[in-house]
């Protein structure tokens, strides 16, 4: 039977874990081993991927993977057993713990050592946000996998001579996605003086895994118990101590949200980087049990390549288990001759057959051995926690057969709705007064001192006109990423993904794309960095393709300003229709790019579904601040010289004169070679045209540009149709992103394909407004 067969409800205990590669050594990595206990939850809307509870926690897996994995001893669903509460110990200080002050150095570190800490985790387990509280930065926190997708440095607050990087989060050593390799490489590559692991308490089994590694790698290190505030609320316990004499690191019971134990956790972390205390313990085979057959073939291989991990500069135990494993990018790096490698296949051939499990599952089975063990005589879980329980019953509506698709289009309506005709339009109007009144204000000033009239209309005209009409629309910016943070935070977006998978399949992507390309819809440059998250290169591809489609907030004040001028009673409509209008393009384009350039299945679905939880309050401010000041920095650097740079070319002639109309400036000379390329489109004039290439370098820049060269917007309207209009607007949603979008396409994929997505874009965007103006004309 397998594991496809499974009803809902039941559990089972799994025997074969097939597949091969990557994707299996994930599988394995994440729990799935012969022997664990699996639990059915449920199926996704569509009917694929599943839900599984495994370990203690909740995975995600498509049906066509779940076949590939043999289950036997079908029975009722397993519930968490009830445990008595052990006395609570108190945590010992420093220099007063086990195992782990056995090999410290008398020597420290010399002074002015600058102690370089990696904090490494497994994602969604609060690295972020211990990453903030130990640096005061404010980097993006979300309840989502993968918010880091690059490594962040900062130094530690009262401690000048550290510096700590926060990685991209990870489940093991085993790269699977390209921001795993960014933390592996770090790690191995770097030599930091220490490692900050933290796990997330309350599902502490799978955390404990990348623990066990970390270890391997013979670094210095502490190990963070996050989220025991939760772990306590919910009646359980973990006896640190006891934790401690077992895995000989120091452990910190931390809650990194709440800035508890933060202080303990830096003095340990400095104390065992200081003195460069290293793990006391690296083997976790268990002699009985099968462990022995595993514990000779790792110490049989040590031997083998202990001259050569030396030279590689590769801690020799970390090594052993890569290759045991079948780790090919350590094999690479070790330089073994054929002699060396055959010796090494005899002696893994020889454990598989002692052990009666294939090298990859005997070394991941020997972890979560261990992990039961470690589990079993230090963690107490009175009773399913209370973020479980409200997640479950959430669940049942947010992800019902009937109820999750209409949920997710009603949530993304209501968002949409108050950020375009409630909360963000009553802000924006607010600022919008206020900044028309400074206008008027500083117009009638500068009448009555009879200042210069080129400076006079340099300021009002220019400055005031447009960085103003940009400005008015920062409330709606601000708006929109507010509700795009709670869902974020809220562990809503990792649902949406296991929703939408089978839809997505469809058009040739991951459910995990979904993340990637919401993100876009508030700024395209994190959605490019977020595609970092996905293991496949073809679906890394597509998705950062088809991101600049979603359409991002810097395009609003674009549709605010044309909705306002030409369709003021159709305004949530024409918001709406541009929003999905965009992502119906995206599709058309998933499905062409499907068919030519990326033929091929999506990647295997395999996620966690982390618990919900309320967003703090402190990190969606942190994120609305983050986002106000960029847009403030972009308002008053990039578009302020825009805008200054349009009021010049529009201002003066060639000779360098005032011009007392601007269609005798040097930018109706420049703009006019452009201008007839948008002729077919209904909006040939080169006012129009000019604004299009500004918004290259930031889209917010088109509403700035207009409003300097028109003035007012009933010139605007006398100088266009409401057809042209509409057309205009479809052109601004897909033509080419900004400079910033560009510069991350180029980071990400390289110059040629950042080149393809300017012109296919330009390309794309004048065909569809070109059909929007054709229909509109016949109609009209």
């Amino acid at each position: 039977m397998t594991l496809k067969e499974l009803p809902i409800g039941k559990s089972a205990t799994l025997t074969v874990v097939g597949g091969e590669g990557a994707l299996r050594q994930h599988f394995l990595d994440m729990g799935l081993i012969p022997g664990a206990d699996v639990t059915m939850v449920k199926y996704a809307p569509m009917g694929d991927p599943v839900e599984l509870r495994i370990h203690s926690y909740e995975l995600t897996l498509r049906l066509a993977d779940a076949e590939k994995i043999e289950i036997t001893d079908v029975r009722d669903e397993i519930k968490i057993k009830n445990q008595i509460p052990k006395e609570k110990i108190d945590h010992p200080g420093l220099g007063e713990g086990g195992k782990y002050h056995e090999k410290a150095d008398e020597n420290p570190l010399p002074d002015g050592t600058t102690l370089t800490f990696a904090l490494a985790g497994n994602q969604n387990c609060g690295k972020t946000t211990l990453f903030n509280q130990l640096t005061g930065s404010n980097q993006h926190v979300g309840n989502f996998p993968g918010v880091t997708v690059d490594r962040k440095d900062g130094v530690i607050k009262e401690h000048s001579d550290t510096l700590v990087t926060d990685l991209p989060g990870i489940y093991s050593m085993s790269p699977y996605s390209s921001e795993e390799i960014v933390t592996r490489n770090f790690v191995l590559n770097e030599h930091p003086k220490g490692i900050i692991n933290i796990v997330d308490a309350t599902n502490i089994e799978r955390n404990l895994y990348l623990t066990m590694q970390l270890m391997e790698l013979d670094i210095p290190m502490v190990l963070a118990l996050n989220m025991m505030d939760e772990v306590r609320d919910n009646g359980g316990s973990i006896l640190v101590n006891e934790m401690e004499q077992e895995l000989g690191i120091p452990v910190i019971p931390i809650s990194a949200a709440k800035n508890e134990g933060i202080g303990e956790l830096i003095e340990h972390a400095v104390h065992v980087a200081k003195y460069q205390e290293s793990p006391g313990r690296q083997d976790f085979c268990d002699a009985d049990d099968h462990g022995g057959a595993v514990h000779r073939c790792l110490h049989g291989i040590m031997h083998l390549i202990e001259d050569h991990a030396k030279k590689a500069d590769i801690p020799v135990r970390f090594a052993a288990c890569k290759l045991a494993e079948g780790d090919e990018l350590i094999l690479e790096q070790l330089k073994l001759d054929e002699n060396e490698k055959q010796l090494l296949e005899h002696i893994v051939k020889q454990m598989e057959q002692e052990r009666g499990l294939d090298r990859s599952a005997a070394i991941a089975d020997m972890r979560f051995t261990f992990i039961e063990k470690i589990c079993d005589a230090t963690v107490v879980k009175p009773k399913e926690s209370k973020e479980h329980l409200r997640s479950a019953k959430m669940d049942k509506i947010l992800t019902g057969k009937y109820t999750a698709i209409p949920c997710f289009v009603a949530i993304m309506a209501a968002v949409f709705w108050l950020t375009f005709n409630v909360i963000g339009a009553a802000l924006s109007n607010l600022l919008d007064m206020g900044i028309s009144a400074l206008t008027n204000l500083v117009d009638g000033a500068l009448t009555s001192w009879n200042v210069n009239s080129v400076i006079h209309s340099l300021v009002i005209d220019g400055i005031f006109n447009g960085v103003g009409s940009v400005l008015s629309f920062l409330p709606v910016i601000v708006t929109l990423f507010f509700f795009l943070s709670i869902l974020e935070d809220s562990g809503y977006m990792a649902r949406v993904a296991f929703v939408m998978d089978k839809l997505l399949r469809k058009i040739g992507l991951s459910g995990r794309s979904i993340v990637p390309m919401l993100v876009g819809f508030g700024c395209t440059v994190p959605g490019v960095m977020a595609s970092r998250t996905l293991p496949s290169e073809r679906d890394r591809k597509m998705t950062i393709l088809l991101t600049p489609f979603m359409s991002c907030s810097a395009k609003l004040p674009i549709y605010a300003f044309f909705t306002a001028a030409f369709f003021p009673k159709q305004g949530a409509v024409v918001m709406v229709a541009l929003y999905f209008g965009g992502i119906l393009m995206g599709i058309l384009m998933a499905l062409l790019l499907r068919g030519t350039m990326f033929k091929g299945e999506a990647v295997p679905f395999v996620m966690e579904l982390p618990n919900y939880r309320m967003p703090g309050a402190k990190n969606v401010g942190q994120l609305l601040w983050e986002k106000a000041k960029d847009f403030l920095q972009r308002a008053f650097t990039v578009i302020f010289f825009a805008t200054i740079i349009i009021w010049f070319l529009q201002t003066f002639n060639l000779h360098m004169n005032v011009v007392a109309d601007s269609k005798d400036s040097i930018l109706a000379v420049v703009a006019g070679i452009i201008a007839p390329v948008f002729l077919p489109l209904g909006f040939g004039n080169w006012k129009i045209s000019t604004a299009l290439i500004t918004g290259f370098m930031a889209k917010e820049s088109v509403v700035s540009t207009l409003s300097v060269l028109f003035g007012s917007t009933a010139e605007l309207t006398g100088a266009i149709t409401p057809v042209a209009a509409a057309s205009l607007l479809v052109f601004c949603l897909l033509y080419t992103p900004c400079v910033a979008a560009i510069a991350s396409i180029k980071r990400e994929l390289g110059a040629k394909w950042a080149a393809y997505v300017v012109l296919g874009q330009c390309m794309v965007a004048w065909i569809a407004a070109f059909i929007v103006h054709l229909i509109g004309t016949l109609v009209m």
